[in-house]
């Protein structure tokens, strides 16, 4: 069975008005407001056919960087599509050769680690940056300004105005 897909599409710069009026022709695009991100919905068999018939369809008319799945597959995994260098593809393919791995398994691995990474660093700097402010205020200000703020949060979701605390 076909399936639709959606697809992001992230671009190295802004799309000009007439290159994103070209792409429209060839594929239905949604796009944010500084036109860096596109969205399009690609009808294919799997979720990798969909970005590889999307990049072959846009590649001449947008300055594609990255092309993505939307929305993660039953795994959790979002699909990346990137065009590398023939200097990249070598050095992937030489890592993964070292690690007797296609070099598809080895950019996963490398990819997710790096996301992993990344993730626990932040985690650890948010968690620095809030030991900071302990000595500072007391454990009453620091309820306060969390209630306040999530308060606030629920109410601009809800879209009721938010009063200013008293």
């Amino acid at each position: 069975m076909t399936a639709h897909h959606a697809i992001e599409i992230t671009l190295t710069r802004p799309a000009t008005p007439c290159e994103l009026s070209r792409a429209r022709r060839a594929v239905p695009l949604g796009a944010n407001t500084d036109f860096t991100r596109l969205l399009a919905l690609q009808r294919a068999k799997t979720p990798g056919r969909a970005l590889r018939v999307l990049r072959h369809r846009l590649d001449a008319l947008l300055p594609i960087d990255v092309l993505t799945t939307h929305y993660p597959d039953r795994q959790g995994c979002v699909l990346l599509n990137v065009t590398l260098s023939h200097t990249a593809r070598t050095a992937i393919r030489q890592a993964a050769a070292a690690r007797s791995q296609r070099s598809r398994d080895f950019l996963r691995h490398t990819v997710t680690a790096a996301v992993a990474r990344h993730q626990e660093e932040r985690a650890r700097q948010l968690t620095n940056q809030l030991e900071g402010l302990l000595p500072l205020h007391s454990p009453e200000e620091l309820l306060l300004c969390a209630a306040s703020t999530l308060l606030n949060h629920s109410r601009s979701l809800s879209g009721k105005p938010s009063s200013a605390p008293s």
